[in-house]
């Protein structure tokens, strides 16, 4: 089974007071990727990318557009850093160590209002990706079935989801489930410890398919489990989204060099809708340390985050940002923490740039909406080799 650390940012709420601190430590530096700072040699403007975690098939849209030139079609120069646990991604945007970043909604939120200056441009993942997983013997199918159980969450503000179903369904997750501390892995659920175990579709999931079932010696199969799906449970909040510098969106280079960034970014998913197998391979010699059929899996769950999308490929909904908003703000995490102390302003997030991007590729013939999407079938290895 792959034991690989999960995707995002492993830093929640509790911890967003730090960005403040950080911030005033460090002063919001510039850096010599900004948009009125030098070109390079062949005349593209050099930025930088912040990822939240490793280069795997989470990030596989921004690899594709660097790799087939959508970037220097934009006349930009990218560099995509990767991530790691002791990386925050809105932190290093908000200290002017990047250019963009890319950040899940109510985390980069909870640093916002600690004071870093950034601002949602387009968002990526239109949908939730985070399940709750159990064994189909255990009879969960939903919120309501967690009571009495044990029931794993990693914590770091990727819970909050799960603690909004659960008060929903009239559970108090301070009394009525016993709550494991989970690892970023399904080892806890594999061993009979969690009853119930947090998992991104597109990543840990995919290491319980990965795992051999001890009673069958084959791999496990998706009919040995029961999911809930937090997109069908009303409760989902926004991830996977660009950030920008709010302050240097008032520059008019910088705000050009956002739409181009974020056209040529959502073209690379486009790319990837469309030919999900060299996007694997543009991952794999990315650098990343997981297997082939793993990063298969992941590109094409990611996927069916994205597709259709009906307003445009990276949209901010609405109503799913209010959503968002409303969980983050009301619901309360075992410690009776919320992510955010108060209502975000207006410049948290806009569709100006976005809107503009799409209008690029729509110029140039890209599909933007995805209207006839369809996964594609993955066959998943031992390991995710």
């Amino acid at each position: 089974m792959s034991r690989s650390i999960s995707t995002r940012a492993r830093i929640g709420a509790g911890a967003a007071a730090l960005a403040l601190s950080a911030l005033a430590l460090t002063g919001c530096s510039t850096t010599e990727t900004e948009a009125t700072g030098a070109a390079s040699e062949g005349g593209l403007t050099p930025v930088t990318l912040q990822l939240q975690w490793f280069k795997q098939g989470q990030f596989a849209g921004f690899l594709a557009a660097k790799e087939k030139g959508f970037y220097e079609q934009q006349g930009l120069d990218v560099e995509i850093l990767d991530g790691g646990s002791d990386i925050v991604p809105q932190t290093v945007l908000a200290q002017g160590q990047a250019d963009y970043a890319i950040a899940w909604v109510p985390k980069a939120l909870a640093f916002r209002e600690a004071g870093a200056a950034i601002t949602d441009v387009a968002q990526v993942f239109q949908r939730s990706g985070t399940l709750q997983v159990s064994f189909a013997d255990e009879n969960i199918t939903g919120p309501a079935d967690l009571r009495g159980k044990n029931v794993g969450n990693w914590g770091y503000g990727n819970e909050y989801e799960l603690f909004a179903a659960m008060t929903e369904a009239g559970i108090d997750p301070a009394n009525d489930v016993t709550l494991v501390q989970q690892q970023f892995d399904m080892n806890g659920l594999l061993a009979g410890d969690i009853d119930a175990a947090q998992a991104m579709s597109y990543n840990e999931y995919a290491q319980l398919l990965e795992a051999v079932d001890p009673d069958t010696g084959e791999l496990y199969t998706p009919d040995k489990f029961r999911t809930i799906d937090w997109n069908d449970e009303g409760v989902a909040m926004l991830q996977d989204a660009i950030w920008a510098s709010t302050d240097k969106l008032e520059d008019p280079a910088y705000r050009e060099q956002t739409v181009k960034f974020v056209a040529a970014s959502l073209e690379g998913w486009a790319y990837c809708r469309d030919n999900v197998e060299e996007c694997r391979d543009i991952t794999v010699a990315a650098g990343s340390t997981l297997g082939a059929s793993h990063q298969l899996w992941q590109i094409n769950e990611v996927n069916k985050l994205i597709w259709p999308s009906p307003a445009g490929v990276g949209t901010i909904d609405e109503a799913a940002w209010d959503r968002t908003v409303e969980i983050a703000s009301e619901t309360r995490n075992a410690e009776g923490q919320t992510v955010l102390t108060q209502e975000p302003d207006e410049a948290a997030y806009s569709n100006e740039y976005v809107t503009e991007a799409l209008e690029i590729l729509r110029d140039k013939g890209v599909d933007v909406t995805g209207e006839n999407y369809a996964p594609i079938e993955v066959t998943l290895e031992e390991g995710g080799n």
